[in-house]
Order: structure tokens, then C-alpha cells, then sequence
């Protein structure tokens, strides 16, 4: 058996890699890792458990509630909400462990499990390879285990309030209201298709038009949402609306559009909210967290507004990690995984839509002219396939062409070669003043990477 837990839980194809067998034996094998580590020690054990809307989350859930409950876990259903939402309410209820059933972004027939920490924070590594291990050693059955029987068995309940106080959470923690915004949401038909919206309208907004808000079970991330803006942008034009935001399956990332329908991504979205926790006193350390991969505009925006900045390798969990480790209050990705340490333990696309809501209605300003707070480069990225990944930083050979490109580059363009982590291949970025220049210069160590690594 292949590694179970990736860099965002456990995913797969909803009743083939990811059946309701591996759900129970996983959220047993939880329980039991989370009890030996003496997460439970002195109290019953309690568990937050939501999904998103996917059909598939209906046997996943029950089965990880059954699993939980056969171990002794009380367990509080609280139905489909966001991640950030399960996160929340997993740290305000003071549980012991959360679980979200969600795929994120992928498509309706995927889904996947994911444990939270108490406070609502992600699992350690170590605890991760804990589970998978007493996983793979007793699947759903230990017969050294003393499974709880009579009054020891965990119960379930709904906690309906989680709705009302998720959302109350985000309201409380706006700096303004606002009122005289009229936004267009896409909840890409998941966990946030009735948060958002209701957020929005408690808050004052105007939210003059939805889509993605009416989800079957089938029709999650299908053509609408942060991977699909085509729908959102033209909302905008034909609404005349100052706000538009598009969420992903599971509410943990925001893209945006302006009121001509043009995107306003991550990168832009952290520079706006950077400024604006600048001019409160709410930057901790005057720092914002990004990638190696945000837009060199971006950097450089920062380091106009006097901002510094700290980078990480690609991934939002090398965002957070680095922002705990230091105590910044704002990190973030270019595809619109922007934490708010503060408010949230982890992404939170409502939040941020809410947050870039506050700025337009506290500014006066239109979105175009918030985020024209940086220039977004042209930025190239090339795939190679079928190379040695392994000697992307050894090929003397390699380094060579990069030197060459850089030079061609000067300051106003950059070049990064990352190899994949899971496939033979190497990604090529190459970011320039010139479209042209950077696919011209893409393509060359495109060619170079296929010459020196295949």
C-alpha cells in the first residue's frame, strides 16, 4: 500500500481508492493514535465531523462517524460547511479532533478525509504516519483492542448551531462593514453555497447575484468556482457589481473579480489586504508570507509599500508552517489560499472575499484600483516531461542556461526550476516585463531541461 496521507489528507476516487471501509478503519485507527498520544486523557473524547455537498460524502461520513463512535468518540455532526468552518468550530467548541469529508477543487467523483488537531489545526506529520501505520497493521479490526460497549460507546449529534456560529465568527471579525458594496459570490456549488452569500448580506453587502449556489451532490466545481471564473467575470459586467468572488469545493481559497470582470488573484489579493493590516497595526512584524511561485510584481509591490517579505517552498502548508513558527498574521498562495492567522487556522475564501469587502467599502476605492497596488507579470510556467527531476540543481549544464536567461532577464524578470515531487518532470517559470520575452525564454530552458536532464 501507497502512502495514504498526502499534503492535504487522504484523496481519492469516492468508493474505489476511497471506500467507506478505509473511512471507518482510518477514523478507528484516529481515535486510537489521538488516545495513545494522550490527546483524550481525562475526559471523554469529542470530534467534529462536516463535509462538503458531494454525494459521496453521505456514506464517507457515515462511515467515519460509525468508526468514531465504535471507538468511544462523541461525535458532533455538524453537516456541510466549509473546512475553515470545521476548523473553527473543532477550536470554539473545544473538541478534540475535527474531520472533513471534501476534494477541494477536484472533480465530483473524488473526495477525501481530513483530520484536524485540537484547535483546529492540522495534524502533526508524526501523528499522520501514526494513523496510516495502526491503519495498515489492523485495517478496521484489532483484536487486541477492548472496544467500548454499553454506555462507553460514542454518541452522535447534530450541532445545527454551527451554521449561525461560523458565520457570526466571520462577521465579528470584519474591521468595517459593508454596506454600499454589491457583490456577485460563485460558491462553486460546495460547502460554502449558503455560507457565503448569507455572510455577505449579514455584513451589509448587496449580493445582487449567485451562481455555484445550488449544489445536487453532482454538480460540485462543475463549470463554476476559483478554477472556472469565465461564468464570475461575466456576472460582474452584466450585474455592474464592485465585487466578484469565486470560492473553490471546500471554502478554503478565494479568487476575485473587478467590476470590468477582471481577475484579482491571490498574489493580488494578499498585496491589497498587506496594505490594509499595514495601515491598522495588524501585520505582525510588517511581513506577509508567499511562495517562490507569487508573481515577481508581487514582490516587488511589497517591497514599495515597505512590506517585508517571507518566501516558502510552494504549498500552503509551507505557508502556515512558516507563519506559526513566527507569528505573521498574513500568508497566502497565487491560487487564492490566503490565511488569516488571526481569524482562521487555515485558508478561508469566505473570509477573504469578506475582508476584500471591508477594504473596497472602507477605501471608496474599486477593486481595479486596489489591486493595481502591484503589476502581475507576465509569468510563463512549461512542464517537461519524462527527465531526471533528481539533477535539476547538479546539471552543471543546466545551470549554465539559467545563468544565461537571468542575465537576459535582468531585474525585471526571474526564472525558477522546481522538479515535480510526484512525476518525472520539471517545472519551467519564467516571469518577464514582455510576454513574448518569457515565452521566448521559457521555451529555450524548456528545450535546455529536455537536452541535459532526459
Amino acid at each position: 500500500m501507497g502512502r495514504l496521507f498526502g499534503t492535504d489528507g487522504v484523496r481519492g476516487v469516492a468508493n474505489e481508492g476511497l471506500t467507506a471501509e478505509l473511512a471507518l478503519g482510518l477514523s478507528v485507527a484516529a481515535a486510537h493514535v489521538l488516545g495513545d498520544a494522550g490527546a483524550f486523557e481525562g475526559h471523554r473524547p469529542v470530534a467534529v465531523v462536516g463535509r462538503d455537498p458531494r454525494a459521496s460524502g453521505e456514506f464517507l461520513e457515515a462511515a467515519v462517524i460509525a468508526g468514531l463512535a465504535s471507538a468511544g468518540v462523541d461525535v458532533l455532526r455538524v453537516g456541510v460547511l466549509p473546512t475553515p468552518a470545521v476548523a473553527y468550530l473543532t477550536g470554539a467548541l473545544g473538541a478534540d479532533f475535527g474531520v472533513m469529508l471534501s476534494a477541494s477543487h477536484n472533480a465530483m467523483p473524488d473526495n477525501g478525509i481530513k483530520f484536524l488537531a485540537r484547535g483546529g489545526h492540522k495534524l502533526d506529520d508524526a501523528i499522520e504516519d501514526a494513523i496510516e501505520a495502526h491503519y495498515a497493521r489492523y485495517g478496521v479490526g484489532d483484536e487486541n483492542w477492548s472496544r467500548p460497549t454499553g454506555e462507553a460507546v460514542g454518541r452522535v449529534r447534530q450541532y445545527t448551531e454551527g451554521f449561525d456560529r461560523y458565520v457570526a465568527h466571520l462577521i465579528g471579525v470584519l474591521p468595517n462593514r459593508l454596506d454600499g458594496i454589491k457583490v456577485v459570490i460563485d460558491g462553486a456549488h460546495g460547502a460554502a453555497a449558503r455560507v457565503a452569500p448569507e455572510a455577505f448580506a449579514r455584513a451589509g453587502a448587496e449580493v445582487v447575484h449567485t451562481l455555484g449556489t445550488e449544489p445536487t451532490g453532482l454538480n460540485i466545481n462543475d463549470g463554476v468556482g476559483s478554477t472556472h471564473l469565465d461564468k464570475l467575470r461575466a456576472a460582474m459586467q452584466e450585474h455592474r457589481a464592485d465585487l466578484g468572488i469565486a470560492l473553490d469545493g471546500d471554502a478554503d481559497r478565494c479568487l476575485a473579480a473587478d467590476a470590468d470582470g477582471n481577475e484579482v488573484d491571490g498574489d493580488q489579493i494578499i498585496a491589497i489586504l498587506a496594505v490594509a493590516m499595514k495601515e491598522a497595526g495588524t501585520l505582525r512584524r510588517n511581513t506577509a508570507v508567499a511562495t517562490v511561485m507569487s508573481n515577481l510584481g508581487f514582490k516587488q509591490a511589497m517591497q514599495r509599500e515597505g512590506i517585508d517579505l517571507v518566501e516558502t517552498a510552494v504549498g500552503d502548508r509551507y505557508v502556515l508552517e512558516a507563519m506559526k513558527a513566527e507569528g505573521y498574521a498574513l500568508g497566502g498562495e497565487q491560487s487564492g489560499h490566503v490565511i488569516l492567522l488571526d481569524h482562521a487556522t487555515t485558508g478561508d475564501g469566505t473570509l477573504t472575499g469578506l475582508m476584500l469587502g471591508a477594504r473596497l467599502a472602507a477605501t471608496k476605492q474599486p477593486l481595479a484600483d486596489l489591486a493595481a497596488v502591484m503589476t502581475r507579470l507576465p509569468q510563463v510556467l512549461i512542464n517537461v516531461k519524462g527527465v531526471d527531476r533528481t539533477r535539476v540543481t547538479t546539471s552543471v549544464e543546466l545551470s549554465q542556461a539559467v545563468k544565461e536567461a537571468e542575465t537576459e532577464l535582468g531585474d525585471t524578470g526571474r526564472v525558477l526550476l522546481r522538479p515535480s515531487g510526484t512525476e518525472p518532470l520539471v517545472r519551467v517559470m519564467v516571469e518577464a516585463a514582455d510576454a513574448v520575452q518569457a515565452k521566448a525564454v521559457a521555451e529555450e530552458l524548456a528545450e535546455a531541461v529536455r537536452t541535459h536532464l532526459g
